[in-house]
């Protein structure tokens, strides 16, 4: 007779997380640009599609290597990283690589882009565009996302039109007061691990993420840490619903914390 075969938890898809990651906005670094080291930006912003602005120091070499390119723009990969949002060894938890051409747009379009950015993701060094600071675009060929649940290549058209998760830009907030004010929930959830998951003495539960579908934590141990997703009873879509599947998993009605901030 065959093996009954436990469903896999349900999950935003591989284009929904990548979407996702680039709204949160991580941590950014061009790589591959001829530099001996990667090129961290001042700031970044990565469009629906994955098209990027990047501001970099007027005296970052890769843009006198740009200016002195025949065709005006360099094949580059911009690699974003995002972390835990608690202190865990080995805190990346996923990466989304965007491999394209990187161009410097005139000054009057700079300026406008500098403005645009603005309302986008304020940040105080777009105030120095054309004053030490330089706006580049990267313009997306393919796209590659990788977590501990898969990793998977995506067209721009395809990255443009998967939707982000909705708690995607507090989940790092809420997930890291829960884990400081609030650790015995995340200590409840251990009903729910998988019998393959060791719970020697001193394992603790963190939080790693949630979204729509359900909450990842990593059990740590002495030995090392166990990536695991729990499912939620069904798809959460508002702060309520949220806050009710959350309930469920801990196994109480959840009213230690204030909800996240539901997002428009």
């Amino acid at each position: 007779m065959g093996r009954t075969r436990t469903p896999r938890p349900q999950a935003p898809s591989i284009t929904e997380r990548a979407r996702s990651l680039a709204a949160r906005g991580g941590v950014a670094a061009l790589v591959g640009t001829g530099e001996p080291d990667p090129v961290t930006p001042l700031m970044h912003h990565v469009h629906p599609d994955g098209t990027t602005d990047l501001l970099l120091q007027d005296d970052e070499p890769l843009l006198a290597r740009l200016r002195r390119s025949p065709g005006g723009d360099l094949a580059v990969m911009l690699e974003v990283t995002d972390n835990a949002p608690v202190p865990v060894a080995d805190p990346v938890r996923e990466l989304l690589w965007i491999v394209g051409w990187v161009h410097q747009p005139n000054e009057h379009v700079s300026r406008h882009m500098a403005l645009r950015l603005a309302d986008l993701r304020p940040h105080p060094r777009l105030l120095d565009v054309g004053h030490g600071a330089t706006i580049v675009r990267l313009r997306p060929g393919s796209v590659v996302y990788s977590d501990a649940e898969g990793s998977a290549a995506a067209t721009p058209v395809e990255l443009a039109t998967a939707r982000p998760d909705p708690f995607c830009l507090v989940e790092h907030q809420w997930l890291r007061h829960l884990d400081e004010a609030h650790p015995e929930v995340f200590a409840a959830l251990t009903r729910h691990l998988p019998a393959s998951v060791p719970l020697d003495a001193g394992a603790r539960i963190r939080p790693l993420g949630v979204d729509r579908w359900g909450l990842r934590v990593r059990v740590q141990t002495p030995a090392g840490g166990h990536d695991v997703r729990l499912a939620f009873s069904s798809e959460a879509t508002t702060v309520e619903e949220l806050r009710a599947r959350f309930g469920e998993l801990v196994g109480c009605p959840f009213r230690t914390s204030p909800a996240p901030t539901e997002q428009t």
